[in-house]
């Protein structure tokens, strides 16, 4: 247990900030398995649909990044694990998209 007031203090500020970080990394997980579903999808829809299941790839994987910015922001990822996700979700896309 803690002697003072001052590590009484920092033990308060470090459970909220791993809660805060905890939740932070678990919505940046939950995006990219929500967006790489929907590039599989994408991937296995036929001409007629492809083109409303691009418009719902794009919507998450714009909601993925901002997520990843934000938490690169608030340094609870570090930038160069942020950059790594974010080329993780452009290159399953690129993988199933046809070349333009």
């Amino acid at each position: 247990m803690a002697n003072s007031k001052s590590a009484l203090k920092r033990i308060k500020v470090a459970e909220r900030n791993r809660l805060r970080n905890k939740s932070y990394k678990s919505a940046v997980r939950t995006l990219m398995k929500k967006y790489f579903q929907a590039v599989e999808e994408y991937a296995a829809s036929s001409t007629e649909e492809k083109e409303e299941k691009e418009k719902v790839v794009q919507q998450m994987m714009s909601a993925a990044y901002s997520k990843i910015d934000k938490a690169v922001k608030r340094n609870v990822l570090h930038r160069n694990n942020g950059a790594r996700k974010k080329a993780r979700l452009a290159k399953a896309l690129k993988k199933v998209a046809p070349a333009s």
